[in-house]
């Protein structure tokens, strides 16, 4: 019973360590994370190099994942991208199986754990902003590095109970004939990966089967046959965090799954002519080290498969899961919210898209709105208020405080972009005759506003600059842009200044004779929704760009 109880509170241990550890990094990484990823991911190659990276500094293939499914949804990368950042992220998370492997079972840190939990509490308790983030990261470690020296006496005891020859033998051990092998290495596999699937760790699972292993509990080729298994158990995770979420996201979750069920072929295939290789190894290097190196080889094999077919894979899963959302709509999708940083470029870009919608020159005093445009205005106004929805349901707010500024601007564009809408949608209200003059003025000056709104939003919303976007996550837009930004606020200043003339001209005209009461109210009413229009086209492009006050 008490070695039960020390393994189990040793995976326990390891379990709550990764998980702190991986909060007080990600904290850490904030917006480095997003903007990393974001220009990571340039060609397949250095997508793969990157996602691995990433996910070895913030230990957590998760968070890289996740925040990966924001980027796609986002439009700031496209699938086949976000997938070479998924494939790294699987080689990347077997860091762990050679900490584990070369520091946790071989050195014993277990007396400098406790020190390391109490300062790195103490930071996080009493810290803020990144302080209070490293001191969870450090916290984090110690407990891994206590669950494991846990885990590993728990083992011991499990060693004196537990032979190698107690559990099935596999495929290519001596004596054991080829159906008998198999079937043992295909049950190894399910035992793997039903641990797997019950820690909802791959981590954890593999750090069991290493101190398995460093106990004397099992031999090296079962100790391989298990980590197959606890491979394609990671999937389970992604498979159900997928159910009820986003296509973007389902999608990503077939291909993690697709991928680790072609991995695992290729291994267990491979497996009789692999561990004669791998016991020949064993005089010159040690099985710990051997069993990482499995864990590394099986997934970095795997990635090599699929890369050069990365475009083929994409198009099936795609085909095997059509969005049939919204265009604009996509980018929101749920899986955002765990990283406010991209949840809050992916709510950019959707109000850039609907901005967008406006910069159509249309003529006249029409301009304003009117029946023809009842549906593109009233699917706007849905979309913004999905925006709205969509922010407020942000899991938590952003640590830096260039990203509260990012935050607030977009919420700021938002609100002019909601306000630009239903002006729009009054268009219909009241018709005004054609008009002369400073009517035809105004129509010009809201024309050319509109259109220089859409030279700024182009930048954001346009899918067809994918690369450069991702390439430049941030307040920047082009040279082009900021000159039609600048036109953009003449222009809008100057159609204030002209509808003060414009009202009175136009009233006095009712006097002349020239209009009558009804006319000259919408006309007014028109020049003065022109506008306004303009004005909150203007703050939303100023706040998308970080120009606000």
């Amino acid at each position: 019973m008490s070695t039960a109880i020390a393994v189990l509170g040793g995976v326990g241990l390891f379990l709550l360590g990764m998980s702190v550890m991986t909060d007080g990094l990600k904290a850490m990484a904030g917006s480095a994370l997003r903007t990393v990823l974001g220009k990571a991911a340039a060609t397949p190659l250095s997508g793969v190099f990157w996602g691995a990276i990433i996910t070895l500094i913030v230990q957590s293939s998760s968070a890289t994942t996740m925040t990966t499914i924001g980027l796609v949804s986002a439009k700031l990368l496209t699938f086949p991208q976000g997938l070479s950042l998924v494939f790294g992220a699987n080689i990347g998370t077997t860091g762990t199986g050679w900490l584990v492997a070369l520091i946790g079972l071989r050195v014993s840190l277990s007396a400098y754990a406790l020190p390391m939990i109490f300062v790195g509490a103490l930071a996080k308790l009493l810290g803020s902003g990144r302080l209070a983030a490293a001191g969870g990261a450090l916290a984090g470690f110690a407990l891994v590095l206590y669950g494991l020296g846990t885990l590993q006496q728990g083992m011991g005891g499990l060693a004196e109970q537990l032979h190698p020859s107690d559990l099935p033998a596999v495929v290519g051990a001596l004596g054991v004939g080829v159906a008998a092998g198999w079937i043992g290495l295909l049950t190894l596999v399910g035992v793997g990966l039903a641990m797997t699937a019950v820690m909802q760790s791959s981590t954890a699972a593999i750090a069991v089967t290493l101190a398995a292993f460093a106990a004397g509990a099992i031999s090296l080729d079962q100790g391989c046959a298990l980590i197959i298994g606890q491979n394609i158990g990671t999937a389970t995770s992604s498979a159900l965090a997928a159910i009820g979420a986003s296509v973007t996201a389902k999608r990503l979750a077939a291909a993690y799954v697709l991928f680790k069920l072609i991995a695992a072929a290729i291994a267990i295939v491979a497996f009789p002519f692999t561990m004669p290789f791998m016991q020949r190894l064993m005089g010159a290097v040690d099985g710990l080290t051997l069993l990482a190196a499995y864990h590394t080889l099986y997934n970095v094999v795997g990635v090599g498969v699929l890369l050069p077919a990365i475009g083929w894979f994409t198009r099936f899963v795609e085909r095997l899961l059509p969005d049939r959302t919204p265009s604009l709509q996509r980018s929101l999708d749920p899986a955002a919210l765990a990283n406010p940083v991209v949840a809050i470029e992916a709510a950019r870009s959707v109000i850039a898209a609907v901005l967008l919608r406006f910069g159509r020159p249309r003529e006249g005093l029409a301009a304003a709105g009117g029946p023809s445009d009842a549906g593109r205005v009233a699917d706007s106004v849905e979309v913004l208020k999905d925006v709205e929805t969509f922010l407020s349901e942000l899991k938590s707010p952003p640590v830096e405080a260039a990203e509260h500024r990012r935050l607030t601007g977009t919420v700021h564009a938002l609100d002019h972009a909601a306000r630009l809408a239903e002006l729009a949608g009054e268009g219909g209200e009241r018709k005004a005759a054609p008009g002369s003059g400073e009517d035809l003025r105004a129509a010009e000056l809201h024309a050319s506003a509109m259109a220089d709104l859409a030279t700024v939003m182009r930048e954001i919303a346009d899918e067809t600059a994918l690369s450069d976007r991702a390439a430049s996550i941030g307040w920047e837009v082009s040279p082009q842009a900021e000159a039609r930004l600048a036109d953009l606020e003449t222009a809008t200043k100057a159609l204030a200044v002209l509808q003060g003339a414009h009202r009175a001209e136009t009233l006095a005209g009712v006097a002349a004779g020239r209009l009558t009461a009804v006319e000259a109210f919408a006309r007014v009413d028109t020049v003065r929704r022109l506008s306004a229009m303009a004005h909150h086209g203007w703050r939303s492009a100023v706040h998308l760009t970080g120009r606000g006050e």
